[in-house]
């Protein structure tokens, strides 16, 4: 009998001592990160299984001690042992691991987004709910603790009434050509972390959207039909306006920066370098370098959101980024894209 049912009264109420059994779906780049923070920062985390489509993968899981590999997600989601499952596979797959794991009455933690059709993700959402188990959307961005403490001054009314948001998310370099083509495009794979920090951080949903892409980078994207660069300004509903620029190249390492402007205030978060090193001379004082990507930048933030996971569900409280979330900032991609295609401002319900 599934964690989520076998347990619901001593789990939810936080009173059971028993370990929870999970299953990793997908042992990729970001399944990798995942395997390896339960196994070393999670003593009360036992992971039972492990699938992934390649070889390279399994072995991977293997090696660390996974005690069931397999290439069957079937076979995992169907473990009666297993309590929840952790969906990290590729983007195209996600609703369906999500849909057999929801009918087996498993905890689901899963990467964005959901799907790149809107309908599939209210499909999905729809039968989640209706199986009754929970559901958290991997925006480990919220998690970061400078993100983090800009949310809680936000909400404890230290910046009084936000006036604008500033988001720049810049890549070291694009992903393979590969993975773009899979990705949903750059609106839905990249920039929807930057929707859904925004909306987040603002408390508020967007009303209007206008959008401006260009190929600047690459023109091997192009052909594949996405952009690399984006210009994006949100309107909220409560008059608070956020811009949002994002590009799939730097020259000098990857770059998350925001700023938020309120009534009282503005907070600032700016990059973390390598090192606190300064050197001074005749032309000024260098820092440390950028750090390198966002395996980098959000280490700590992919631990947290785990330990998020992880309490919500043996404290019976809500997740903190759900699948309502995802959507919303699906909602917002859609309404980018088709700015972008139709060179005017995009209205959302």
């Amino acid at each position: 009998m599934p964690f989520i049912q076998k347990a619901k009264k001593r789990l939810f109420l936080g009173q059971t001592n028993e370990n929870m059994n999970i299953g990793i779906i997908g042992i990729g780049r970001i399944g990798k990160i995942h395997l390896q923070n339960c196994l070393t920062h999670f003593r009360e985390i036992n992971v039972l299984g492990a699938m992934n489509p390649s070889q390279s993968g399994r072995n991977y899981a293997s090696q660390l001690g996974v005690p069931m590999v397999t290439n069957d997600a079937s076979e995992l989601i169907a473990h009666t042992d297993i309590d929840a499952i952790l969906v990290c596979s590729a983007t195209d797959s996600h609703a369906t691991y999500v849909e057999q794991a929801a009918k087996a009455g498993k905890a689901i933690f899963c990467e964005k987004p959901l799907d790149l059709s809107l309908d599939r993700v209210r499909q999905t959402l729809a039968l989640v709910e209706e199986c009754g188990v929970p559901l958290m959307l991997a925006f480990n961005q919220r998690f970061d603790p400078s993100f983090a403490e800009a949310k809680q001054l936000i909400d404890s009314g230290e910046l009084g009434s936000i006036r604008s948001l500033r988001l720049i998310s810049r890549d070291p370099g694009p992903p393979p050509l590969s993975y773009i083509k899979r990705s949903g495009g750059m609106l839905m794979d990249m920039t929807i972390h930057d929707f859904d920090m925004a909306r987040y951080q603002v408390g508020a949903e967007v009303v209007e959207v206008y959008a401006r892409g260009a190929n600047l980078v690459s023109d091997e994207i192009k052909e594949a039909g996405d952009i690399d660069f984006a210009s994006i300004m949100l309107t909220f509903s409560n008059g608070a306006i956020a811009t949002i620029e994002n590009c799939r190249e730097t020259s000098y390492g990857y770059d998350q920066r925001m700023e938020v402007f309120g009534s009282n205030g503005m907070i600032r978060i700016e990059n973390p370098v390598k090192t606190s090193t300064l050197l001074s001379g005749p032309l000024g004082t260098l820092e440390g370098k950028n750090l390198d990507f966002f395996m980098d930048r959000y280490a700590e933030s992919y631990r947290l959101e785990l330990a998020a996971f992880f309490e919500a569900l043996t404290a019976g409280k809500p997740m903190a980024a759900t699948g309502y979330d995802g959507l919303k900032a699906m909602e917002i991609a859609e309404a980018a894209m088709r700015s972008i295609a139709q060179n005017r401002p995009v209205r959302l319900a």
